[in-house]
């Protein structure tokens, strides 16, 4: 049995007095024991969460890492050895905003996801198509794709310490949602290509949607087979929202 997942991405947003709001409304929440919950803050704000979640079943993550596991000389990046020692547990690998908007392609997102599990940080490898790839019929093309680097890589077992979250381009802060069927449909051709080369690993992998989620449609979604919970945008920016997604996960 997979236990669901719900990861709250604040992407570039926040301030010191904003964090700390937050965080005191997160703290403040009734979750759902069966849920694993996470956030992602800016950088400059992980102590800043993590001290603040103190005692409380809320894993903090990065939303970046660096290309090598070890401290060098590497300005402006952040290593997993250092992640780890801050009290991070997750890292998000390949989100669209950096594949498109940074321009990380699939050989540095390897890098990356290989640093991540080498200082014990579990990867969320982001997957998922533009709309004209949608459009073209591409999808399945596209995230098989994706999914592929990391097998051929590092073999599908890499994914026995790792998480997966399709996220549709098209659907990142856009207030469109994939449909449950839609997400539901790509959800099982992961799983599958997955299966064709270990059965066991695909069975238990996390796999998260991500693209628009909120209270309103969480239940539907987490509602499919093979839909494992979600990586969550706008909605983890509000602690009453996040919560009410997070109790949509448990039941």
């Amino acid at each position: 049995m997979r236990r669901p997942m719900v990861a709250g991405n604040w992407k570039m947003h926040g301030t010191r007095a904003s964090v700390a709001e937050l965080t005191e409304g997160l703290s403040n929440l009734a979750l759902p024991s069966g849920v694993e919950v996470a956030v992602f803050p800016p950088a400059l704000f992980i102590n800043q969460v993590i001290d603040g979640l103190a005692g409380k079943e809320i894993t903090v993550g990065a939303q970046n890492s660096a290309v090598q596991p070890e401290q060098g000389a590497l300005t402006g990046e952040v290593c997993p050895e250092q992640l780890a020692e801050v009290g991070c547990k997750l890292v998000l690998v390949g989100h669209s905003e950096r594949r498109q908007i940074i321009g990380e392609t699939d050989e540095v997102l390897n890098r990356k996801f290989a640093a991540a599990q080498a200082k014990g940080l579990k990867p969320v490898l982001c997957i998922g198509e533009t709309l004209e790839e949608r459009e073209a019929g591409k999808t399945l093309e596209v995230v098989g794709r994706q999914l592929s680097s990391i097998i051929e890589a590092f073999g599908v077992k890499a994914f026995a310490n790792a998480v997966i979250a399709y996220e549709p381009v098209w659907a990142i802060g856009t207030g469109l949602t994939a449909t449950p069927q839609q997400a539901q449909d790509v959800h099982a051709a992961i799983r599958s290509q997955l299966a064709a080369e270990d059965a066991e690993v695909a069975a238990k992998v996390q796999l998260l949607y991500g693209g628009s989620v909120k209270a309103a449609n969480a239940a539907e979604l987490f509602g499919m087979p093979d839909i494992d919970g979600g990586l969550i945008g706008g909605a983890s920016l509000n602690a009453d929202e996040f919560g009410a997604i997070c109790r949509a996960a448990g039941n």
